[in-house]
């Protein structure tokens, strides 16, 4: 079993771990060190049982809320998961049917007006044309 020292709040310790966790020993006690750091710009130096207990209690509370934040964010995921698993399964909504006129009315209003004048011309034209042949 392997032994490390580690420095916090500048004493130094010696810890025994398993082989393979020296890594995750290091860093829980960097991270334990910084806590301590913040504590003896606050209070000065105070003694070590005690130091050790204030941060740890301040890397609990740090602890406690990021939990409270990863259920809140899990919380939010699970809902939105279930949307997503309710929309997946809702059926595709019916296509709406949208009907574009292939010629704008400005020209068809033209060609009307075209027409009637043409009827017109027509008419006319009937008209000269049965009184000529009288």
């Amino acid at each position: 079993m392997p032994e490390i020292k580690i420095s916090i709040g500048g004493r130094e310790f010696e810890v025994a771990c398993q082989g393979g966790e020296e890594h995750f020993l290091k860093s829980a006690a960097a991270m334990l060190d910084s806590e301590a750091a913040v504590l003896a710009a606050q209070i000065g130096r105070l003694p070590e049982v005690r130091m050790l207990l204030m941060a740890g209690l301040m890397l609990a509370d740090k602890t406690a809320g990021m939990e409270d934040q990863l259920n809140e964010a899990e919380g939010k995921m699970s809902a939105l998961e279930a949307e997503l698993h309710a929309l997946k399964q809702a059926p595709p909504p019916a296509p709406e049917r949208i009907e574009v006129p292939v010629i704008p009315a400005s020209v068809t209003d033209s060609l009307a007006e075209i027409a009637a004048r043409a009827e017109a011309l027509a008419a006319t034209i009937d008209e000269k044309a049965a009184l000529s042949a009288l």
